[in-house]
């Protein structure tokens, strides 16, 4: 496995077990040491990463930021690293429609905490 693909993997994985400041680093260190020709959806996985590490440090406002940033780049993107981002974006989209809809980052529904899938060829 090349570098890039290990730390892309080592992002997921901290990920989906809501090690969202790990996964922020891993996939920061692919998108500032590696040119990539994908960056900005690797930029939209960390400002993800970044929002959920806001929420679970009570920081709605910053939580809102990162993920009103996130959507905008996904949107140009239909797959990517064996990611459906077209899904994914509308999870986000459902996850800031709840984000608006909560006074406290406390207040988080864990059905809104993704899972993000990596389809392998």
């Amino acid at each position: 496995m090349i570098k890039e693909d290990e730390l892309f993997q080592k992002g997921i994985d901290s990920f989906n077990k809501r090690k969202f400041y790990d996964a922020h680093e891993y996939w920061e260190e692919l998108w500032l040491d590696y040119k990539i020709e994908d960056a900005k959806f690797i930029q939209a996985l960390i400002q993800l990463a970044v929002s959920y590490y806001h929420l679970s440090n009570n920081n709605l406002n910053g939580a809102k930021s990162m993920i009103r940033k996130c959507i905008k780049k996904l949107e140009n993107f239909d797959n990517s690293w064996g990611i459906d981002v077209i899904e994914v974006n509308k999870q986000v989209k459902d996850v800031q429609n709840h984000y608006n809809n909560i006074s406290y980052a406390y207040d988080i529904d864990d059905r809104y905490i993704i899972t993000l899938k990596v389809i392998h060829e």
